[in-house]
């Protein structure tokens, strides 16, 4: 029965995100109240807050957020975290028509149906960019302690790397916003952190160079 409550809510959130965002695209993200959110969804304002907190919530929202420990351990391997990370990138970029793409984030109707469309409320509101930053702290904070435990980095340089390889994304993210999203999210990842490679050397055999 948790498992269906769990599911449940998990759609309901991704439904709620959803007509936010037709909101946010069509009106702008400071126009747009969480009672309007709600009544879009058809649902209480109350369990919008419930869900996420604050509007900037809803844009920042995703899978990771909610993984269980033992989902994240599942997700990430220690020993190549730059090869999960990209395996989670072309996963999402390779879905279906629909529920994915790296369409233009810029403009276009395609790009108003991707779910890549959120990212460019990351960089154009500044309260969602201070949202997104506060979320990365905390993926950091989970990922550093597992890295630490699994390999022959000291605590400290877990947390340092860790905070490269999270921040490291964001800004690869950055530029593939900035130049229009032509082409694959996983391309500017790749590249951008191509740097951190010798600090996990199985990382290697995803491109060699």
């Amino acid at each position: 029965m948790s498992g269906l409550r769990e599911r449940w809510r998990l759609k309901a959130m991704r439904a709620i995100q959803e007509c936010a965002l037709d909101l946010f695209d069509e009106r702008g993200f400071a126009a747009v109240t969480i009672e309007e959110i709600a009544a879009a969804a058809e649902v209480s304002p109350s369990s919008v807050y419930r869900y996420f907190g604050t509007k900037e919530g809803i844009v920042v929202a995703d899978e990771f957020d909610r993984m269980s420990p033992e989902a994240l351990k599942d997700l990430l391997d220690p020993g190549d975290p730059i090869g999960s990370l990209l395996r989670a990138v072309r996963a999402y970029e390779s879905a279906p028509e629909g529920t994915s793409g790296s369409e233009d984030v810029a403009e276009g109707p395609q790009a108003e149906k991707s779910p890549w469309r959120r990212v460019r409320y990351f960089f154009a509101e500044p309260s969602v960019r201070v949202a997104v930053c506060a979320n990365l702290d905390r993926a950091s904070q989970r990922i550093a302690p597992l890295i630490a435990a699994t390999s022959e980095l000291t605590e400290t340089q877990a947390r340092v790397t860790t905070n490269a390889l999270v921040f490291g994304y964001f800004a690869a993210l950055e530029q593939w916003y900035l130049d229009g999203g032509s082409r694959p999210i996983a391309d500017y990842v790749e590249e951008g952190l191509r740097p951190l490679r010798s600090v996990w050397p199985s990382s290697d055999h995803e491109h060699p160079a």
